[in-house]
């Protein structure tokens, strides 16, 4: 019709002679229709494109308050407790020295240095008796965790002025790394030289020894200490102070309630890129099976599929995955505090101005919180029993409690056998103490989050781009108490079937980069040691090598050192390494079997060995060398076997030897990947 009303003119066209020229084309009876269907779909289109109104529980879209200092004076707060955490311990740790403030007449926020400006520290200052205190853990090669990084790069550059900001620092770290608490001892000495006041002395926590001894001690030392130094007093108040409030909801619709995300609700059945942390890809498992031939160990390699998730990685990079509790131990948790599991509960901060909201996703069921957002495996620490012994009706278990949460002798010895020796977890203590019943809702609130694990990637994407390689070991003993106890995540992940009833077992991953890199000229040699599953991701970089080889790049001596214990059990990939070989892609496969004669031999054995080969490559063609696995004994084994290396054939004292070896870690020739 559009195109005849062009058409027309002041002659009536042919095909419309039927119609009279004088006659209007419309009527006012069909104008007035035409303007009232035009309403009416107007109308139905607005109605229909109207705003759903915001559920409940779900959290409109605010602007975040970056200063931490306004924060502060608006909420009447004088101390600030920042956290570098990569596996939620500084944080646990942050919020309770944040906690404690209020018993000692004072106020404390915990916080995150990547939500806020941390350039304005320097105004601290402008809030009387205030106090930042730092809860810092290194990660990796002695650098900051992945929420530090930002706060870090800005200490290394500032020029500021930080005079009159009070300040301490606890250092989170494990002796048996090379880089020992190098982030938290770098705050306190980099604070010092911009100006701010250290009131407390640094605070060191060793992970390898007994992380929550060492913190419980500090603490204990430092809040009398900040009494004196702010002239308060201890407010005596030692009763438990509760920071979330329960609610059920008993009329809910399912739709708005979290099953286990971590970011978005429903992000697990609609699922959008980029993938990260707070957004995993849920990665169908495309192949598991067991890796060793025999033995009572199982060793298991798991292929995961990213097709279309535009998931990127390199060799050497980290898959982190979300593991859920196992099943018996929740239904176990809910029998013996009398509750019905699939309530639907929410945890509110009553601090409204927190910026955290819920301790874990909420709404939600206390199953779904226990499978998969608490931690209720791991052995509590000893806040957790100190708040829970009030419920304790046993006076004997309740003293026992308290005690155990004190930096005593006596209550740290009863703490290290009674929990940490035992291994006893939250059920098993429950068990053990029959008179100890509390309310769930407190429990749920004390438990720390249940964490990603991190695995080295098994795999090169240059050969698998739409698969990533995972290769582990079931965790499985018995404690003192005769418990059989399960490793969360290497039970769950042996138990990812490829097809489970018709349906495909999947994965909630990301990826989260690494320094461990091949090097940039394919042409220098590498030394790769990694025994057991310290493989892993030796396999990704012989792929790539072999990868680089049919391209008709020139690659460099391609050599790997690997341990197991004996060579018909658990010789990991072992057809794979014997065809690299076989190819020219391994230069030289070197395998120690530690059990299959009577004098154990290891790695480091077969280091010496080869040492005119190793001290050539490493001396002469620039080799990059590579140490995957164990931290406490191998790789300091290994690294000593480097040591003597370097003083027999390059004549040097073991100072000198040792520098060395220090300098090719600073030229990033000497990497590692490795665990405790």
């Amino acid at each position: 019709m559009g195109t005849a009303l062009l058409l027309a003119s002041n002659h009536c066209p042919v095909w419309l002679s039927w119609q009279p020229c004088e006659e209007p084309l419309f009527s006012n009876l069909d104008l007035f229709l035409f303007t009232l269907i035009a309403g009416l779909i107007i109308y139905w289109f607005m109605s229909r494109k109207k705003a759903e109104p915001i559920p409940e529980f779900k959290q409109a879209p605010s602007t975040r308050e970056t200063s931490f200092i306004e924060k502060m004076k608006k909420t009447g707060r004088n101390i600030v407790v920042f956290y570098g955490s990569q596996t939620g311990t500084g944080e646990e740790f942050a919020n309770r020295l944040s906690k404690d403030a209020q018993r000692y007449g004072m106020k404390g926020m915990a916080a995150d240095p990547e939500e806020y400006d941390m350039c304005e520290l320097s105004r601290l200052a402008e809030i009387d008796n205030s106090l930042a205190i730092f809860c810092m853990a290194t990660y990796g090669e002695g650098d900051p965790t992945d929420n530090a990084q930002d706060f870090y790069d800005w200490l290394q550059e500032s020029d500021g002025e930080l005079n009159g900001v009070n300040y301490t620092v606890f250092a989170l770290g494990n002796k048996t790394y090379e880089h020992y608490n190098a982030m938290g001892v770098y705050v306190d000495k980099r604070l010092e030289e911009l100006g701010a006041k250290r009131v407390f002395d640094l605070g060191m926590g060793d992970d390898d020894g007994n992380l929550e001894e060492d913190f419980v001690t500090w603490r204990e030392q430092f809040w009398p200490a900040m009494c004196e130094h702010f002239g308060v007093e201890a407010s005596g108040e030692d009763s438990s102070i509760r920071q979330y409030e329960l609610k059920e909801h008993n009329d809910i619709n399912m739709n708005k309630v979290y099953t286990g995300e971590f970011g978005c609700l429903k992000s697990f059945e609609t699922q959008k890129p980029p993938f990260d942390a707070k957004n995993p890809f849920l990665a169908p498992v495309i192949v598991n099976r067991k890796l060793n031939k025999a033995g009572n160990r199982h060793l298991m390699h798991l292929e995961v599929d990213i097709t279309g998730s535009k998931i990127r990685y390199e060799s050497g990079d980290h898959v982190a995955v979300y593991p859920t509790n196992d099943t018996a131990i929740v239904n176990k948790l809910g029998q013996i505090l009398g509750v019905d599991l699939d309530t639907v509960i929410s945890l509110n901060n009553l601090d409204e101005e927190s910026n955290k909201k819920h301790p874990f996703p909420c709404p939600t069921t206390y199953r779904t919180a226990l499978t998969h957002y608490l931690d209720i495996i791991h052995p509590p620490r000893t806040n957790v029993l100190y708040e829970l012994a009030q419920y304790a009706t046993d006076p004997k278990d309740q003293e026992n409690m308290r005690k155990m949460a004190s930096s005593a002798p006596e209550g740290k010895a009863l703490y290290q056998s009674f929990v940490l020796e035992d291994n006893r977890n939250i059920l098993a203590i429950l068990e053990d103490l029959p008179s100890l019943r509390p309310p769930i809702d407190h429990l749920c609130e004390l438990m720390p989050r249940l964490q990603a694990r991190y695995y080295s990637i098994a795999s090169s994407s240059k050969v698998h781009p739409n698969s990533i390689h995972i290769c582990a070991v079931l965790v499985e003993y018995t404690t003192k108490t005769g418990r059989l106890t399960k490793g969360v995540a290497t039970t769950w992940l042996k138990n990812k079937l490829v097809a489970d009833n018709g349906h495909k077992s999947t994965v909630p991953m990301y990826i989260r980069k690494s320094q461990f890199r091949l090097p940039f000229k394919a042409s220098n040699p590498v030394i790769m040691v990694g025994p057991g599953t310290g493989i892993a991701p030796f396999m990704g970089f012989i792929q790539e090598r072999g990868w680089l080889k049919e391209q008709g790049k020139e690659v460099g001596e391609t050599v790997l050192y690997f341990g197991c214990r004996h060579k018909n059990e658990d010789y990991l990939y072992q057809e794979d390494l014997e065809e690299a070989e076989k190819t020219g892609v391994i230069t030289k496969l070197n395998v120690a079997f530690s059990r299959d004669q009577e004098q154990k031999v290891y790695v480091q054995h077969l280091l010496r060995t080869n040492k005119e080969d190793l001290w050539r490559q490493i001396h002469t063609d620039n080799a990059h060398i590579y140490i995957c696995g164990d931290a406490r004994n191998m790789a300091r084994d290994v690294q000593t076997a480097f040591y003597e290396i370097a003083e027999e054939l390059g004549g040097m004292t073991r100072t000198q030897a040792t520098d060395y070896i220090k300098k090719l870690m600073t030229k990033g020739r000497y990497s590692q990947d490795v665990w405790s």
